[in-house]
């Protein structure tokens, strides 16, 4: 088992084919690197909760690899679906905690800015238009979303906005 329990660089920064943030270097609970969000946004489409405790046991290949799986049809969800509540079983000898999938999540409507983000851009002098919601990638709407949710530390969120090309000051 394998800890990355030191504030050195990700083992996600510069694997092609993953889409990885800057700003998620700073995503550090009890000295554990955090869930990196192209890991979140799987695991919501495979309905698979991971808490960080869990996450922190696997290997750094293993992290790796559930950042790269596809999960972009039907048989490949379930393919990480069941590949993931493996990883959770072998480490921690528990169930998987299943989460419900949202068939229309508010990150993939194009047609509208979800309020909690238009409010939380609001806070950060940020006027978002429909047209920069809809230029960013699913995984960017997701995690600003993720970020700007009661409950998350929210220092991040003007990070994102940057790294995205939505502030430019």
């Amino acid at each position: 088992m394998s800890k990355n329990n030191n504030t050195s660089p990700s083992e996600f920064i510069n694997i092609q084919g993953i889409e990885y943030f800057n700003f998620e270097e700073d995503f550090m609970e009890d000295n554990v690197r955090c869930i990196p969000m192209v890991v979140r946004f799987k695991m919501d489409a495979a309905g698979v909760k991971l808490k960080l405790s869990e996450w922190s046991k696997f290997d750094p290949e293993e992290r790796v690899k559930l950042a790269l799986l596809p999960t972009d049809q039907n048989e490949a969800i379930a393919i990480y679906h069941q590949y993931l509540i493996a990883l959770i079983a072998k480490y921690t000898g528990n169930a998987a905690t299943k989460l419900a999938i949202d068939q229309q999540p508010a990150w993939a409507n194009l047609q509208q800015i979800p309020e909690m983000l238009i409010e939380k851009s609001n806070e950060i002098a940020l006027n978002l238009s429909l047209n920069q919601w809809e230029s960013l990638t699913d995984i960017q709407r997701f995690a600003l979303l993720k970020l700007c949710r009661p409950g998350h530390e929210n220092k991040n969120f003007p990070k994102a906005v940057k790294e995205f090309g939505l502030l430019t000051n």
